[in-house]
């Protein structure tokens, strides 16, 4: 009987097809190792390749890592690339468990979204269009420029901005742009601008929390003047 390979399995039940539709957290130890190793030998997959490692392990991860690249190599289809692999993969998971987590700076007023996009604005001689995606306490998961334009104006797609923050999973999101001329006053496309993004946020249940423009030294925050 011919011997099925992780190719011939349900898509469902392939280790990169699971991880990328259900998140690592489904995968078993094997299957995320046997992401790393790529293939099996002839006969046996990635993931029984795997199995049978950790078997030798005690199913111990901690196990695992104390193992040295020859023993590794006396497993059939583990060659000294294989087994650097799991290695690596091994001091990474040390490595983060000594880390502290990454502090997510607070973004939760104008004030601070001013001093955290400041450094990057204040020196440019064009409008840059940037956005900020927030989780439910105001820290920022992460910010993107959406365009890079003239000196009065940039062109900005909410449809790319309304996108990015599902692929973000936030719950709120900040809109941020600069005048290189020093002038704080919004412009009319600047004000249909922040209605229109008002508008799609709400479609898609985001908080849109604020739109602070940016100039060397002030702001001016629609959150603040109560425009938003």
């Amino acid at each position: 009987m011919k011997k099925i390979t992780i190719a011939n399995w349900s898509q469902d039940d392939q280790p990169r097809e699971k991880l990328r539709d259900k998140g690592p957290q489904a995968l078993s130890n094997a299957e995320l190792l046997a992401i790393l190793i790529g293939s099996g030998t002839p006969g046996i997959s990635a993931v029984e390749l795997m199995q049978q490692i950790l078997t030798g392990c005690n199913n111990n991860l901690n196990t695992l890592g104390k193992m040295t690249i020859p023993l590794l190599m006396n497993y059939k289809g583990i060659g000294e690339a294989k087994a650097i692999s799991i290695l690596a993969a091994c001091e990474l998971g040390k490595r983060r468990q000594m880390e502290a987590p990454e502090e997510r700076p607070d973004l939760g007023t104008a004030t601070r979204i001013y001093n955290h996009m400041h450094p990057i604005m204040q020196d440019l001689d064009v409008e840059e269009f940037w956005v900020l995606f927030l989780n439910q306490n105001y820290r920022l998961i992460k910010k993107i420029r959406i365009s890079h334009g003239g000196i009065t104006e940039t062109a900005v797609d909410i449809r790319i901005i309304i996108r990015e923050a599902v692929i973000a999973n936030c719950t709120v999101l900040v809109a941020c742009h600069n005048h290189p001329s020093g002038g704080l006053k919004p412009s009319t496309y600047d004000d249909r601008l922040t209605t229109s993004l008002a508008k799609a946020c709400q479609l898609m249940n985001i908080r849109f929390l604020d739109h602070v423009i940016v100039t060397d030294g002030a702001y001016y925050s629609y959150h603040e003047q109560g425009r938003c």
